[in-house]
């Protein structure tokens, strides 16, 4: 069994894989936190995420809410992939905004997962819900050692 605990095995899993997800950093995301199952992500809403009606691009929100599914589904040092999302939008964000992306795990299920991701405002308007399913394949993030 590993010397490190549930939680330290979900921080060191999120470091292992931000140091190569130029997508999250590109859209100028930042981890606000991570835990077994869950991660919160967040960015502001640029220029450059708008869309021809001037609010956030769907595609922002989905990657936004992508992300903190992935964090969550890959906490357990397991590499994990989505195999299925999907989301609803309920309200439009716009330049300047700061959207969190709340992911959770719903249920595992052998190599299956469930989770629901809530992405709001900073007014604490949702904007969008997010599900995604997800597979874990092989590999790990990180080694864990008996200790």
């Amino acid at each position: 069994m590993s010397g490190i605990n549930d939680q330290q095995r979900a921080e060191r899993s999120s470091t292992a894989m931000w140091k190569d997800d130029h997508t999250s950093q590109a859209f100028g995301m930042e981890i606000e936190a991570v835990g077994p199952g869950t991660a919160t992500l967040s960015m502001i809403v640029r220029k450059d995420h708008l869309n021809g009606h001037g609010s956030c691009h769907g595609g922002a929100i989905f990657t936004l809410a992508d992300s903190a599914f992935a964090f969550a589904c890959n906490s357990h040092n397991k590499v994990t992939v989505a195999q299925h999302c999907s989301v609803t939008f309920l309200a439009p964000g716009r330049e300047g905004d700061r959207l969190t992306a709340v992911a959770r795990e719903v249920t595992i299920a052998g190599r299956s997962g469930v989770y629901d991701v809530s992405v709001a405002r900073q007014d604490g308007v949702t904007i969008a819900e997010f599900r995604g399913l997800s597979r874990t394949v092989s590999g790990t993030h990180f080694e864990e050692t008996a200790g």
